[in-house]
């Protein structure tokens, strides 16, 4: 709730022009949270979730929906490649998520306009590069390279918010950060040997993991004041205009198939859709360094899924990996405390 203080549990009201970590008169430590403020045309700035208190059942029915969501989007892309371009299924998965959004009431509340150069930022940034450059990534870097780099998104979020909050992450964050990243990396190194990755398609990856990062950090204030869905109907609505001439010159080398329509159609309505507001609402609520986390999720239920849906077998290194995530998300769901302070306030 913005403009209280929350602590064990309970709020206080305080001045709406406050906001960050307090100590009390009795030495104990609380987040005083105010409405964020993102008028002005300052575009690379963030707040903290509302919500410092470890996860509640909704944020961790939130952050397990949009691991699983995500993860799963693997087996739909490798069944909407058996007939369409990449291009293809990135410009109608955006525009069918972006249609789903526009079905509900909510999506049509306003946003006023000097918020608009975020949103048009955020659409860039947090679907039309990385989307588009992932997959042309992915022809010069192995599978297991590209799921191992993705893993840096919680790393980039974690950094660029301190920066822009003064102020670190909890002790257990940053543990569970980097237990998160390790089991990322343990579930990758068994694939290392499959595949060549060339140094263009890492620093695609790179670009995109980056993009990620970034807009997940600078979503948190719109989030916040607007709620999720009107603002990820818009930021869906302006990338399917960015990524519509990438879509339309893949027509030509793209085939019918309704194995492939109805792929894309769920990578569409869930995996974009539903998963970005998903996700916007949890970033407002716990911030966006711990609702990223999230995203260690998804190579851990594509394991899960590649054993159960494909029979593919799995190496003892990547089970201690996906025991390190489960573990770093667990982590990274703990109460935030006080956290130390980068240059002046």
């Amino acid at each position: 709730m913005p403009g209280a203080v929350y602590r064990a549990g309970r709020s206080t009201s305080v001045p709406a022009a406050h906001q960050g970590w307090v100590r009390d008169a009795a030495g104990s430590y609380a987040v005083a949270m105010r409405q964020p403020d993102t008028a002005g045309g300052r575009i690379l700035t963030t707040t903290h979730g509302t919500n410092p208190l470890a996860f509640g059942s909704g944020d961790w029915a939130r952050f397990l929906s949009i691991g699983l969501i995500w993860g799963s989007s693997f087996l739909f892309i490798a069944e909407a490649l058996g007939s369409f371009e990449p291009g293809l299924i990135t410009w109608v998965r955006v525009a069918l998520g972006a249609s789903t959004l526009w079905l509900f009431r909510g999506a049509r509340r306003k946003i006023a306009r000097e918020d608009l150069p975020r949103v048009i930022t955020l659409s860039l940034l947090w679907v039309a590069i990385p989307f588009t450059l992932f997959p042309l990534a992915q022809q010069h870097v192995a599978s297991a390279v590209a799921g191992m780099l993705n893993g840096g998104v919680p790393l980039v979020a974690a950094a660029l918010g301190a920066i822009m909050l003064r102020a670190l992450p909890g002790r257990m964050q940053l543990t569970g950060l980097a237990m998160g990243f390790a089991g990322v990396v343990l579930i990758s190194v068994p694939e290392f040997g499959q595949g060549h990755s060339g140094p263009f398609g890492v620093a695609l990856i790179a670009l995109a993991v980056l993009c990620y990062g970034l807009a997940i950090v600078i979503a948190t204030p719109l989030q916040q004041r607007y709620g999720a869905l009107p603002v990820m109907a818009r930021m869906l609505a302006l990338a399917t205009v960015w990524t519509a001439p990438f879509g339309i010159a893949s027509l030509p080398g793209s085939s019918f198939s309704w194995t492939a329509i109805g792929s894309v159609a769920a990578l569409g309505a869930l995996g974009t859709g539903l998963a970005f507001v998903l996700m916007g609402s949890l970033v407002a609520h716990v911030g966006s360094t711990r609702g990223s986390f999230a995203t260690y999720l998804i190579p851990v239920v594509a394991t899960v899924l590649g054993i159960g849906v494909q029979d593919e077998e799995i190496a003892l290194l990547a089970i201690a990996g996906v025991a390190f995530v489960i573990v770093g998300a667990t982590l990274a769901s703990r109460k935030e405390r006080q956290r130390a302070v980068i240059g002046p306030s």
